[in-house]
């Protein structure tokens, strides 16, 4: 149990680190400062791991890279709108 607090605890943590970045981005309508290759490349790894969590049956994975990959969708998402 303590295990599977530990991993949902760093999945909080990690995954709310993109909050103040969607935000900021939304509220001044730019995105300029964010990088095209960084945001596609993280993307594309949170994918993975999201994959990754779903075969693991692993609720820490599962949540934390669902829940990043739909916030920098959305910074990617900003991105395009406010170039």
């Amino acid at each position: 149990m303590a295990v599977i607090f530990l991993g949902l605890l760093a999945a909080t943590l990690t995954t709310s680190a993109f909050l103040p970045q969607m935000l900021k981005t939304w509220q001044t309508k730019s995105a300029k400062d964010v990088s095209y290759t960084m945001l596609i490349t993280f993307i594309l790894g949170v994918f993975l791991w999201l994959i990754y969590g779903f075969y693991r049956r692993d609720i820490a994975i599962i949540l934390a890279n669902g829940i990043t990959l739909i916030l920098n969708l959305m910074i990617l998402w900003l991105k395009i709108k406010y170039r």
